[in-house]
């Protein structure tokens, strides 16, 4: 069987250790930006609501004045 020049698989399994602890190092890391992203992101939305909540209650209620007079109009 021809094989890939490219291709490396070391004898020595020690030398696949740099790798692992790179790659759980990475793993790490992603997972706790993930999550700190999801803690920002629901923090953002909380501030958002609250600074424009007056504006998003009137807009709910021209929504629902606009579908009560649609209904009665038919």
């Amino acid at each position: 069987m021809i094989m890939m020049p490219f291709l490396y698989f070391p004898e020595d399994k020690t030398e696949y250790i740099p790798a692992v602890i790179t790659l759980i190092l990475f793993l790490i890391l992603a997972v706790f930006f993930m999550r700190w992203m999801m803690k920002k992101s629901k923090r953002d939305q909380e501030n958002f609501e609250q600074e424009y909540q007056d504006a998003l209650n009137q807009a709910q209620n021209n929504e629902n004045n606009n579908v009560t007079n649609s209904s009665s109009n038919q």
